[in-house]
């Protein structure tokens, strides 16, 4: 028995554990960034219609914990899933992958 102790966090190659790579990620565009510290990151998904077999853009805005004051709006951003950090926010933004032109 000596996986006794194991508490499903095995660290990979790269020094992470198994529990930080889970979290789940979307990747939207800032329609808003008034508040501090705090933006809305829309993400668009197609949804196939159930009966006219159509693919319908759906939108959520999502609350994005955000430290860095360079994120404008417009810009394609990566998001990732954290702990509850307010009543709505429980995203952090990750990383710029697009600034806005």
């Amino acid at each position: 028995m000596a996986n006794e102790n194991n508490t499903g966090t095995a660290s990979t190659a790269s020094g992470e554990t198994a529990t930080q790579e889970a979290k789940r990620t979307k990747v939207g565009v800032v329609v808003s960034n008034k508040m501090q510290k705090t933006v809305v990151v829309a993400v668009e998904n197609l949804v196939k219609h159930g009966m006219y077999h159509k693919y319908i853009k759906r939108t959520n805005k999502f609350l994005a914990h955000n430290e860095n004051p360079a994120v404008n709006v417009g810009d394609r951003v990566l998001i990732e899933e954290t702990r509850p950090l307010s009543k709505r926010k429980r995203w952090n933004v990750r990383e710029i992958l697009e600034k806005a032109s």
